[in-house]
């Protein structure tokens, strides 16, 4: 494969094929790319030399950072990889001691060439990218629920053994099983973060949200990861700084023990890939948590911080949870003078979130009842990652377009294409969910699971319809979930997968019935029939 790279993790990857030339759509560099693959090669050798050893806790956490790591979006620090290159390195060294000094080596726990990979005939490229990239987003919602203190050996060991068939040549059959297993440990894995938050934030329930920013001294802070924010709120309380929420971060604004803190005020902005826009001219620092970071301007990298796994050239990196000179730039930035209101993409001045299964699932008769009386017709789950291309408009008219006696369920951040419409209520419900971040998939399977035992029916049989958009990896994790569960006749857009071959394309519709969104008014006409 003559490329300066090769790249076709994400949606909006060159042409709907891949990323070939010097740099991605996302930003990075061919150089940064190679490092990534290099990165993800060790990692598959770190992961073969644990077949003769214990894993160790330096291994599963550079196992979990790593993949992260190579997420779209997170990492774009060449010198970052490096070091992570030379830790995996490191500990696999530790790991394997007998292999430095055996006199019949077997290569096996070198690290592996990625080209394997993407030369590979075209239904193992497919099948074999699906497992990675599932993994690397697994291994994401592995590493919030780790750094709240939760972790599961299953969830961890299943990551180091589908990285370590990813170095072996294995059958189509055997791949989709793979793939298949990761969608039942990702649901496990899914859990463990619901039960980390949830223990430690208390149970999500409804907050109005404001888009108005106060005058005086404020820190935006955007991705996933609800402890960096906590350590900041922590920190900022009685400071006379306030903090806004921006992406993926509303749902933060559900928990109890996150906005109990007075400087928790508001959230500013939609979602990631409209961070240039809006973080411009800001009087006011940034704080990047997780994925999704947009390569910034020169004027808001003076700026910015990163945290977590993620990292890029020339931005300072909070180290073991210390905000303080993120506190000490908005005190010497000051904010505005006066309250500035902002806006979503349609106008509304106000969001509310904070619907998890828990808040849901109490009002289970309510909801049943109105189903049963006709006055609920439909649920339509309207979720997943929001983007730059234009056809994501179609998520914002199919919401629009929704019979008025429909409920909308919505997470992660491509609700933010309609989330700020008054949508009303039903019988005291209201029309539109917001049940959270990506990882909240769980908590939407846990409301459909109920309904269908309530209804003495299985998810598929429900007046439910998943109308889903995707992005980078952990949708892909999540789509492998909801595959491993048997649910079927999902709505995917804007755009297939550039890394699902035809062969394998074909086997999706054939036993899920999975397909392409087309426009709102014929998607809706056709899941409405149902």
């Amino acid at each position: 494969m003559e490329n300066k790279m090769f790249c076709f993790q994400c949606e909006q990857t060159a042409c709907s094929k891949a990323c070939t030339g010097n740099a991605g759509i996302c930003g990075k560099t061919a150089f940064t790319a190679e490092l990534q693959d290099r990165l993800t090669g060790a990692l598959i050798g770190l992961a073969r030399a644990s077949l003769d050893n214990d894993i160790t806790p330096e291994a599963e956490d550079i196992m979990l950072e790593g993949l992260f790591a190579t997420l779209t979006n997170v990492n774009f620090d060449n010198a970052s990889i490096q070091r992570m290159i030379g830790r995996v390195h490191q500990i696999k060294a530790e790991m394997s001691r007998g292999c430095a000094v055996c006199k019949a080596p077997c290569s096996r726990t070198e690290d592996y060439d990625l080209s394997e990979i993407w030369n590979a005939p075209e239904d193992i490229r497919s099948l074999k990218s699906i497992v990675l990239f599932g993994l690397r987003g697994m291994a994401a919602y592995a590493f919030h629920a780790k750094a709240l203190g939760y972790s599961d050996k299953s969830v961890s060991g299943f990551i180091f053994e589908g990285m370590c068939k990813l170095g072996y040549e294995l059958p189509e059959d055997k791949l989709l099983e793979l793939a298949l297993r990761l969608g039942e440990i990702n649901l496990r894995c899914m859990e463990l973060l619901d039960r980390a938050n949830t223990e430690c934030y208390g149970i999500p329930s409804p907050a109005e949200v404001s888009m108005t920013v106060e005058k005086g001294p404020f820190i935006v802070v955007t991705g996933h990861d609800l402890y960096d924010l906590k350590q900041l709120l922590e920190q900022a309380e009685g400071r006379g700084v306030n903090v806004y929420t921006h992406g993926e971060m509303l749902p933060a604004h559900g928990y109890p023990e996150l906005r109990k803190y007075s400087c928790l005020k508001g959230n500013i902005g939609t979602a990631w890939q409209n961070q240039g826009r809006e973080f411009s001219g800001l009087p006011a620092p940034v704080v990047y948590t997780s994925n999704c970071l947009m390569p910034p301007s020169e004027e808001l990298a003076e700026r910015i911080f990163t945290s977590g796994a993620v990292s890029f050239p020339g931005v300072p990196h909070i180290e073991n949870g210390d905000f303080e000179p993120v506190i000490q730039m908005a005190l010497e930035m000051k904010g505005f003078t006066d309250n500035v209101a902002f806006s979503g993409i349609n106008g509304g001045t106000k969001l509310v979130t904070g619907f998890g299964h828990g808040t849901v699932l109490s009002s289970a008769k309510k909801i049943i009842s109105a189903v049963k009386s006709g006055d609920i017709s439909r649920f339509f789950l309207v979720a997943g990652c929001d983007g730059g291309k234009q056809k994501r408009s179609y998520y914002t008219e199919f919401v629009k377009a929704a019979p008025k006696d429909s409920v909308i369920l919505t997470l992660a951040c491509g609700k933010f294409r309609f989330n700020d419409l008054d949508m009303g209520n039903i019988g005291g419900i209201p029309r539109l969910l917001d049940m959270g971040q990506c990882n909240d998939a769980f908590g939407a399977i846990k409301v459909a699971a109920a309904l269908a035992d309530a209804f003495e029916c299985n998810v598929n049989e429900l007046p439910l319809s998943m109308v889903l958009s995707w992005y980078e990896q952990k949708a892909v994790c999540i789509l492998l979930t909801l595959l491993h569960l048997g649910i079927k006749n999902i709505l995917l857009g804007p755009s297939l997968p550039a890394f699902i071959s035809p062969n394998v394309l074909d086997i999706l519709v054939k036993n899920y019935s999975i397909g392409l969104i087309s426009t709102p008014e014929e998607d809706l006409k056709r899941l409405c029939k149902k």
